[in-house]
Parts: structure tokens; C-alpha cells; sequence
């Protein structure tokens, strides 16, 4: 039984945080609508349901921006089986044998051993629905790992504090070390993407930013409602008489064929 086994950490399971991004295949617009708000419907009851089981389940759309993916999840739950079964529901929808997942990020919470925020935190994933977040994998270089704990300290303490100056956004790391491909799973909530662009622009020149070897792709998406999310990626064509008038009821020459 699992009750009599010590786990070797000692410490509390934090919480699982994935990132679950999905492709709608473009042939599923040319279905009739009704198919299509069906299995919508269907799509966002297993969402609604999950989200009232988990800590955090919310929807960003990237519709327009990211050429891989209409649309992510971002889940957080103490209980790793969460993730299992929503993936799997999700998949039993109509709208699911009409995705595709070019990318899934997992990755769990732990206090920092850099910083005396933990104190606080306690190492938690707390969502402030910011309306974007900005997520990515994260890769260090491994000579890092070889530098004394000072010096990492001394890099990660710049690191912290250019962060703190940029107030409208907020760090969601998470660590990703033997249950995914990645290091860490930065994310940050942002009033503004332009925001977080200067953040990383400023972080470019930190010690920190010397030692990474990988941090792309990175996403951009909009905190929406899963309905609207997959309204946007369903989006009816405006007829030719609509797309060819000007405001004023001008027709615009069609173009030629």
C-alpha cells in the first residue's frame, strides 16, 4: 500500500502544471455548424467539468499568432492522474479526433532554494487572471550546475531583481527535471505582451542569461472562455458582397479569378 512508503524527498507533493496546446485541423470549418457547435459544446463541458476538480484550468487563445496552435490549457493540480484523465476525455469529444497537440509542457512546484520568497509562497502556482501569459520551455546549460551555489545565488538574486521592477508581471516557474524534456517551465501573467518583451530584453544582459541553451518556443495567449477560444478558431468567412463594401456601401472591385 502506498501508506507504507516514505518518499525519499520528504517533502510535499507540490502541484502538477501543464501546458496543453492543441491544433484544430483546418478541414474541421468546412463541417456543418451544428456538427461543429456540438462538438464544441462537448469540448468545453469536459473543461468545465475538470475545472471544477482541479486548482487552476483556464484557456488562452493564440489564434493568429502562432502558426502550431489555436489554442492552450493551463492545468494545476496536486494529483497527477488529473492531467491523465482530462487528456483522455478530451480526446472522447467529437472536436478531439480533430486536434492535434504540437506541444505539452508538465512540470510540478517546489520553494526556491534562491530566494527567501519561499517563505511566502511556499513554491505555489497562485493565477491573478492577468489577461495573457507567456509561456516556454526553459533549458540551462550544464557547466551552470558545476558553478559553486554562491555564484548561482549571486546570478539568480540579478535575476530576481530586474524581475521586480517589472510590476504588471508575474513569475510562475515551474521545475520540470525527469518528468519532461525541459528544465523549467517559465510563465508569466502580463497586462501587456510588449511588457514582457522589455523584461527579456533587460534580462539579456544578466549574469543568468549567459547559461541558458534553450528558451523557444515561446507562446503568447489571451485568457478567454474555452466557448470563445473555439469560436475563433471556427470563425464563419464574411460573404464576398461584405468582404468587397467599403463602410460607406461603396462596392470594392472583386478580385480577379
Amino acid at each position: 500500500m502506498a501508506e507504507d512508503y516514505e518518499r525519499i524527498e520528504g517533502v510535499a507533493v507540490g502541484q502538477y502544471v501543464g501546458y496543453r496546446f492543441f491544433a484544430v485541423d483546418p478541414a474541421w470549418r468546412r463541417l456543418p455548424v451544428e456538427e461543429r457547435n456540438a462538438g464544441k459544446e462537448a469540448f468545453a463541458d469536459v473543461v468545465d467539468e475538470f475545472g471544477g476538480r482541479m486548482e487552476g484550468l483556464r484557456v488562452y487563445s493564440t489564434v493568429g499568432v502562432r502558426p502550431e496552435a489555436d489554442l492552450f490549457l493551463w492545468t494545476i493540480t496536486e494529483r497527477y492522474d488529473d492531467l491523465l484523465e482530462l487528456g483522455a476525455a478530451l480526446n472522447g469529444t467529437p472536436l478531439g479526433a480533430w486536434l492535434t497537440v504540437p506541444h505539452s509542457y508538465l512540470g510540478t512546484t517546489k520553494p526556491s532554494v534562491y530566494t527567501d520568497k519561499k517563505r511566502i509562497r511556499q513554491g505555489r502556482v497562485a493565477p491573478r487572471n492577468a489577461p495573457y501569459l507567456i509561456v516556454y520551455p526553459f533549458v540551462k546549460v550544464r557547466p551552470w550546475y558545476f558553478l559553486s551555489f554562491a555564484e548561482r545565488a549571486a546570478a539568480m538574486r540579478e535575476h530576481a531583481e530586474i524581475g521586480a521592477r517589472f510590476v504588471t508581471i508575474t513569475n510562475h516557474t515551474t521545475y520540470s527535471f525527469g518528468i519532461d524534456d525541459q528544465e523549467f517551465i517559465p510563465a508569466f501573467e502580463a497586462e501587456e505582451p510588449a511588457d514582457f518583451m522589455h523584461l527579456m530584453m533587460t534580462l539579456r544582459e544578466s549574469e543568468a542569461s549567459r547559461w541558458t541553451e534553450r528558451d523557444t518556443p515561446i507562446f503568447v495567449g489571451k485568457l478567454v472562455d474555452v466557448r470563445d477560444a473555439l469560436d475563433g478558431a471556427a470563425t464563419e468567412l464574411p460573404s464576398a458582397s461584405t468582404l468587397y463594401t467599403a463602410p460607406d456601401g461603396t462596392p470594392y472591385p472583386a478580385p480577379a479569378r
